[in-house]
This record gives C-alpha cells, sequence and structure tokens, in this order.
C-alpha cells in the first residue's frame, strides 16, 4: 500500500497539470467530477474526526493538490462548454437541478454559495490560520525552554525531549503551511467566480456569432451548462473550505468533533431546558406557526429530559484527596520509614528566603538548582539525585544550609534585599562585611539599590540565587564521590550498554562486580577525576581486570586510559598548564618508601621527610595561589597513588597527577620543585 502511495501521488499530480492542457472527453470529465465531490466530502468528514490539529498534517499539502484538480476540471469544462456546448451529465444536471426551471433563480442561488464561501468561510478561515501561525511561532521559545526545564530536572529522558521538540516545531511548520495554504482556498474562491464570468460571456458570444443562436436561446443554453459547472466546481470547493475552517479552529482534545460537541453540550442541561422553552413560548406570538416551534420546544425538552447532568471536577481537588487517601497514616510503618529517609542532597531555606523558591514572587533558586544538575554531570559525569529544597523556620534569618547523606555539608546566609559585591575596595558603600563562601573572598552584602556603585568601585556583583546556587555546586564538587550511589552506578552501566553492549558485557559480572567498579568510580571522583568518558574507562578496567583487581591498580589503569582528559581542566584559557615537580633524589626515596597496606599503597616516610614534603607544597601553593594560579603537583606513575593518597589528608586543595597524564597541548610551566630539604623556586 505504501509503494502504490509513493507511486500514485506524483502520477496524480502530474496527471492534474496534463488536464489545464490536455482536452478530456464529456464521460472521463463525468468521472472525474464525482471524484472530487467524493474526496472533497472525505476530507471534510476526516477533519471533524482528528483529535488534534497535527493528526492531519498532510492537510496543507491537499489543499493544494484538491485546488489544482478542481481547477484543471473547471478547466476542462469551460473547453467542453465552449467548444461544443455540452460538457457531460453531471453538469448538465446540476444546471437543471439548481435553475429549476427560472434561470434568475439558478444564477441567485449560485451567486450565494459563492458569497458563503469567499466572504464567510475562506477569509474567516485564512484570517484563524494567520492568527494562529503567529501565536504558534511566539510560544515556540516558551515551549522549549519548558521542554528543557524538564529535561534538566529529570522529568523526561532524552527521548521523549527529542520527541516534544520535534511535536513543537511539527505544530510550528503546519500553522505556517495553513497560514499559505488558506490563499489557495481564497484564491481558488476569486478564479471560480472569473471562470464562471468567462462561462457566460464567452459562451453568449459563441453562441450568437458563431452558431447563430438567437440571444435568448444562446443564454438559456449557455447559462444552463455555467451554472451546472460553477455548482460542480462550488460544492467541492465549499466542502474544502469548510474543513481548512475546522481544521484550524480544532483545539486538541482527547476526542473527535462530534464526541466533543456531545459531550460538553450535554454537561449543561439547564441551557437546553430554557432553549425548549423559550421555543414553545414562541407560539403566543400572533401570526407566528405554532407547529414548528411546538415540534423544536418539544424535541429541546426531551433531549433536557435525557441528560444526566455532571457535576464539575476539579481535577486538583481529587488529585488532592487521591493523594491524601494513598499516604499513609501518620503512626504507621511505612509513614516512620518515609521520615527516616535521609536524602542525599537537601538545601534549606529560612523563611526570609522562601521568595527565592517560589515561582509566583519571582523566584528563580529552583530553575538554577534543576540546570545545576546537567552542569555537574558535564563536568564530572555523575548525574547527581535531584535536590530537595524545604523551609526550615528553625534556622535564622537569612541562613541556608546544605545537608548532604543527613549530615551539614555547609551553612551560609543571603539576607534578603542584597546583592554580594566580591571585592576588596568596598570600604566607602555601606553593606555588612562578609566572605564569599566558595573561594573565601572578601566581599560584602550591600543594598539592592547600591549596585551600581558597587561595580563602579571594581567589584563583581552576585545575585543571591547565584550565591546559593554556587555554593551548592562547589559543595557537590567537592563530595561527588559520596554521591555515588550503587543504583547510580548501575544507571550508568545501563547506559553504556545501550551503546557499547560489549564494554559492558566484557567488564561485568564477568571480570568485575557492580560494587567493585562502583569503589574504582568513587576513587576517580574522590581525586576530582571526571567519569563522563565511561567507555574508555571501563575498557581499561576490563584489561587490567583480568590479571588483578586491586583497587589502586584498576584506578590508575583507569586514569592511564583517560590521558591528558585528567589535567585538561588545570589548563588555563592561554594553554599554560602550572605544575610542581619532585627533585629526582627525592622522588626516588619517595618511591622507595612505597608500601602496601590493607588501605592500599601509602608512603611509609619518617616525620622529617613528611614535614620537608608538606612545608615544601605549601609554600609553593600559597604563592601560586596569591599569583591567582592553580597548580598541579606531577611525579612518576609508580608513586602517584600512595603520594596522592597522603595529599588528600594534608593539602587537599593540590592535585597529583602523573607524567602520563599531562596535557600533550599544553605549555607546561613549572612553578618550583619540591626536595627532601626545601622547596626549590
Amino acid at each position: 500500500m505504501t509503494g502504490m502511495g509513493k507511486m500514485a501521488v506524483p502520477i496524480g499530480v502530474v496527471s492534474i497539470v496534463l488536464m489545464l492542457v490536455v482536452p478530456l472527453p464529456a464521460p472521463v470529465l463525468d468521472l472525474l467530477l464525482g471524484l472530487n465531490i467524493t474526496a472533497s466530502l472525505l476530507i471534510l468528514l476526516v477533519s471533524m474526526q482528528i483529535k488534534r490539529p497535527l493528526d492531519f498534517a498532510v492537510f496543507p499539502s491537499l489543499i493544494l493538490v484538491a485546488t489544482l484538480f478542481r481547477l484543471a476540471l473547471n478547466v476542462s469544462s469551460t473547453r467542453l462548454v465552449l467548444t461544443d456546448g455540452y460538457a457531460g451529465k453531471v453538469i448538465e444536471a446540476f444546471g437543471h437541478f439548481v435553475i429549476g426551471g427560472s434561470l434568475i433563480v439558478g444564477l441567485v442561488i449560485f451567486v450565494i454559495l459563492t458569497i458563503i464561501q469567499f466572504v464567510v468561510i475562506t477569509n474567516g478561515a485564512g484570517r484563524v490560520a494567520e492568527v494562529g501561525a503567529r501565536f504558534t511561532l511566539d510560544a515556540m521559545p516558551g515551549k522549549q525552554m519548558a521542554i528543557d526545564a524538564d529535561l534538566n530536572a529529570g522529568l523526561i529522558n532524552e527521548a521523549q525531549a527529542r520527541k516534544r521538540r520535534h511535536e513543537v516545531t511539527a505544530e510550528a511548520d503546519f500553522y505556517g503551511s495553513m497560514d499559505g495554504a488558506s490563499k489557495f482556498v481564497k484564491g481558488d474562491a476569486i478564479a471560480g467566480i472569473i471562470v464562471t464570468l468567462i462561462n457566460l460571456i464567452g459562451g453568449f458570444a459563441i453562441g450568437v456569432m458563431q452558431l447563430g443562436m438567437a440571444p435568448g436561446d444562446a443564454v438559456n443554453t449557455y447559462s444552463l451548462l455555467t451554472v451546472g459547472d460553477g455548482l460542480v466546481s462550488q460544492i467541492p470547493a465549499l466542502l474544502l473550505s469548510t474543513a481548512t475552517g475546522i481544521i484550524v479552529t480544532r483545539s486538541a482534545t482527547e476526542g473527535d468533533m462530534g464526541s466533543d460537541l456531545i459531550a460538553q453540550l450535554g454537561r449543561f442541561k439547564q441551557p437546553i431546558r430554557i432553549a425548549g422553552g423559550a421555543a414553545i413560548a414562541l407560539m403566543l406570538i400572533p401570526g407566528l406557526p405554532k407547529l414548528p416551534f411546538l415540534i423544536v420546544g418539544g424535541l429541546f425538552l426531551f433531549m433536557a429530559s435525557r441528560i444526566t447532568e455532571v457535576p464539575p471536577v476539579d481535577d486538583e481537588a481529587e488529585a488532592a484527596a487521591a493523594a491524601a487517601e494513598l499516604e499513609p497514616k501518620p503512626d504507621s510503618p511505612e509513614a516512620i520509614a518515609e521520615k527516616m529517609r535521609v536524602d542525599p542532597l537537601e538545601l534549606e531555606v529560612a523563611f526570609d528566603l522562601v521568595d527565592l523558591v517560589d515561582p509566583s514572587r519571582g523566584g528563580d533558586l529552583l530553575d538554577r538548582v534543576k540546570a545545576l544538575r546537567r552542569k555537574v554531570a558535564m563536568e564530572t559525569g555523575l548525574v547527581i539525585p535531584l535536590v530537595r529544597t524545604r523551609d526550615n523556620l528553625d534556622l535564622a534569618g537569612s541562613q541556608y544550609v546544605i545537608w548532604l547523606n543527613g549530615v551539614p555539608a555547609a551553612k551560609g546566609i543571603s539576607p534578603p534585599g542584597t546583592i554580594l559585591a566580591i571585592g576588596d575596595n568596598l570600604d566607602g558603600i555601606p553593606g555588612k562585611n562578609t566572605r564569599e563562601p566558595v573561594f573565601g573572598l572578601a566581599a560584602k552584602w550591600v543594598p539592592v539599590e547600591l549596585q551600581r556603585q558597587a561595580e563602579m568601585a571594581g567589584a563583581t556583583v552576585v545575585d543571591r540565587s547565584s550565591v546559593i546556587t554556587t555554593h551548592l555546586a562547589e559543595v557537590v564538587r567537592q563530595n561527588a564521590a559520596d554521591l555515588l550511589g550503587r543504583e547510580d552506578v548501575r544507571l550508568l552501566v545501563e547506559m553504556v550498554r545501550r551503546t557499547h553492549p560489549v564494554v559492558v558485557e566484557e567488564l561485568t559480572p564477568t571480570l568485575l562486580t557492580l560494587g567493585e567498579v562502583q569503589r574504582v568510580l568513587h576513587a576517580l571522583l574522590e581525586e576530582g577525576v571526571s567519569i563522563r568518558d565511561l567507555v574508555r574507562i571501563f575498557e581499561a578496567l576490563s584489561v587490567r581486570a583480568k590479571t588483578s583487581t586491586d583497587l589502586d591498580g584498576l584506578v590508575e589503569a583507569a586514569r592511564s586510559a583517560l590521558g591528558s582528559a585528567i589535567s585538561h581542566p588545570y589548563v588555563t584559557p592561554d594553554e599554560r598548564l602550572h605544575v610542581f615537580t619532585l627533585e629526582p633524589g627525592f622522588e626516588q626515596r619517595l618511591l622507595e618508601s612505597v608500601r602496601q597496606s590493607d588501605a592500599g599503597v601509602v608512603l611509609a616516610l619518617d616525620a622529617g621527610a613528611v614535614d620537608a614534603l608538606v612545608s615544601g607544597c605549601s609554600g609553593l601553593l600559597e604563592e601560586a595561589e596569591r599569583a591567582g594560579l592553580s597548580p598541579v603537583l606531577v611525579c612518576s606513575p609508580q608513586v602517584r597513588a600512595a603520594l596522592a593518597r597522603l595529599m588528600r589528608q594534608i593539602l587537599p586543595r593540590l592535585p597529583v597527577i602523573s607524567y602520563a597524564e599531562v596535557s600533550r597541548t599544553a605549555q607546561i610551566e613549572t612553578l618550583g620543585v619540591v626536595s627532601g630539604a626545601v622547596a626549590i623556586r
């Protein structure tokens, strides 16, 4: 069937074009006129059965083809009328039926049909299509943003978001096409009027001047054919115009037009009863016939008696009632268990910060938190759980608390009516001195009305929602490893399985259990390594796990596979990587002190060596941070794991990477060398 449609449609369109120049015999014209009327009726019925306009998305193109087909039939019938004075049985029968013995009556009826189509239906449908196209295009950005917000919030997946974006684009394209297609219908109505005038004038001239007919006979003959031809054309045009109006005025509902009409009118019993009573009351007017109004009024009253009025349904109230019924009782084990549940990530705000989370009051904190989940996922490869946000009346004014696995991880303030100005030259601006919560920079909470003054003083101005969101983002990054649960790992594995099934099948559960994979990913996140490239990580684990499942060995194998991607976050915009190195003799001493323990490889150093290492790294790091730099400590791969474990305890701000993980494209700039005695600049 599909193959036939692919061939039939192009052949049909080409045939329609040929009809404009190739004469058609009268029997063939009769067949095509019957097809035109039936096809137009079919289009009208289909337009009444659809639930939403996009269910009939081919309609704009169908209007063009149907209009072209009808005009081709007009040309063919005009050719037969003017050349033979006969255009087939269909046109002749319609002419006799409409004229009914009176030429004037026939012409008046034809003109009325044309006015109805052109002035009422076509113009109205064109205007609705134009407004619909404009409103749809204006609403398109908002719909796209709503889809992105649902995707960021985790309410829909990528496939659903892609489908909804396609529907939004298709809807805009449909209404834009309908706006243009309505012009075809309007032009068709104008063309029908012109063709009718040509048939009348041309037929009269041919009958009198060429065929020698009397003027009265010529008028009767050609008027009959013209009216018949025009009626045969106008009826399908009227059906198609009506279908166009129904399509563009159709709202997306759960049923077709007939079902919606009966269901929606049937909700209102009283108006139908009043309408029936009013029809019967009209019988009292002197001179009006009583039987018609009695029949109509009785019919309406009978309909009202048969209708069972359904009270309006409050969907929100029903949903709330259903939720209340399903909600466990306060003393039930389910309710107690629900309160015992610990959310991985929570944000509590004081009573005077509720405006930040209330959209009706302009608060956008919830939207920013949703966007944060996507940003963190792109940076770390970890899809953090939904952040539970709630108010806490026990908190001091302007305070917020970030909870991690049921434990307060960070606190801060965000006073209402203020903005945070970050800078050193703020003494002349009134406000409350503070520290920026993420980097500890000197800052001041200043009134909103002084924002311009703070900017002129060279300060970086941050609004209250951004302060909380940035603080939350930093807490998430620092504790990403603690947010990675077993269920999260399972979802990540399934995500890789969909695109690289062989990689997952080779790794788990054959070589490593899900728990062992979690330990490796946890260790990578703990060292600030993104686990976004899971395919390379899993491939490296598969190779390493065939010889050993030692955790440190697995982690180093994964780091080796990631390579320069590990140092890339520390590369500056001008492609520079600032590093500290170890003095070769001291590095050899560290390598000789590497020992295996239950906690993994460690450095068995004496107190003096540890002090030298710590003091050397601390001095260099403080000097680099004063210069606004973010350096890394580079060492050999054999000592990296043990050295990193030690540095995480005493100097967690300093990342430790191996020579194999240094970026191959960045320019290396050494800031100092750490020795067993003193740091060398």
